[in-house]
């Protein structure tokens, strides 16, 4: 019978504020909606660190007779073989350099060509304008400064560059945007929150007859407010129900069916991601409206 009453009290409530009801539930799913795609954004990033920092090399480009002529670094003169050979060795003996390739003059002006043959560059490019160079791949990327620090200015070499100092860049980027959507999400939250608020408040104000008359037959302050708990309950469970339709058609229509046959070069975050933080979603979804309606029940209803 208590539970009869109670189920009745709530669908008494949802009918009468339901324009705030929506509003609580779009609010609640477009805010979780934020938070899980930060999540997996996230994993997302984090994800593609792995992959490409593993994937990265260390680029040391020799002089050739064009930079003797134009490049302070190179006022020696060109690389000679000895110094080529003396680099290459003392390269093989770091214990964090896994490879060592030696990509030629004539190596170097193929790639480009074959890299930029739509440009009108390419041809008017010519091999012994291109740098030799030796690419090393390293066991712990992170210690590039090893390998920089030993090569930088030495004769003969022209420049020491890291490709991973080209990613940061854009792992930087793609942290900003998370950033961004996190910053966004929490808006919605606060939005959401003073809308439920808002909503135990006129449901405790039009119901307040009712109140007082459980309250003289003595009813306890828990089943009194259990019904306007359970309706912000189920209004934030409905939301974060959204919420997880949103991700998963995202997944779906956005990432499979769109980014991923375009951007091949990404390998994104799998359904076992996307799975793993509905839970989260539909949870937060239930517990955030109940505790902001139990500490707003404690203001507006007096029991």
């Amino acid at each position: 019978m208590r539970a009869q009453f109670v189920l009745s009290e709530i669908g008494v409530g949802l009918r009468r504020n339901v324009t705030m009801t929506l509003a609580v539930i779009v609010s609640v799913a477009l805010s979780l909606s934020l938070l899980g795609g930060s999540l997996l954004a996230r994993e997302q990033v984090s994800s593609m660190k792995d992959f490409w920092y593993d994937r990265v090399q260390v680029s040391i480009f020799l002089c050739n007779s064009n930079d003797a002529e134009s490049d302070p670094a190179c006022a020696k003169g060109a690389v000679t073989d000895e110094q080529r050979e003396e680099i290459e060795a003392e390269l093989n003996e770091y214990a964090i350099v896994d490879k060592v390739w030696h990509e030629s003059a004539e190596e170097a002006y193929e790639h480009y060509q074959a890299q930029q043959s739509d440009s009108p560059i390419a041809a008017v490019v010519t091999p012994d304008q291109m740098q030799e160079s030796f690419r090393v791949k390293l066991t712990e990327p992170e210690k590039y400064e090893v390998v920089s620090g030993a090569f930088a200015g030495r004769d003969g070499v022209q420049s020491v560059q890291d490709q991973r100092a080209l990613l940061e860049n854009l792992f930087q980027l793609l942290n900003g945007v998370n950033i961004a959507a996190l910053g966004l999400m929490a808006l919605m939250l606060v939005v959401a929150l003073l809308l439920i608020v808002n909503t135990v408040r006129v449901s405790a104000f039009s119901r307040r007859r009712e109140t007082g008359i459980m309250r003289l037959v003595g009813a306890s302050s828990f089943y009194i407010q259990m019904p306007f708990i359970l309706e912000a309950a189920i209004a934030g469970l409905i939301g974060g129900l959204l919420a997880c339709l949103l991700l998963i058609s995202g997944k779906y229509f956005l990432v499979d069916g769109f980014l991923d046959e375009r951007i091949l070069v990404i390998d994104f975050v799998g359904w076992d991601a996307v799975v793993s933080v509905l839970p989260f979603i539909l949870a937060v979804g239930a517990l955030m409206p109940s505790v902001a309606a139990l500490f707003a029940l404690r203001k507006y209803l007096k029991v």
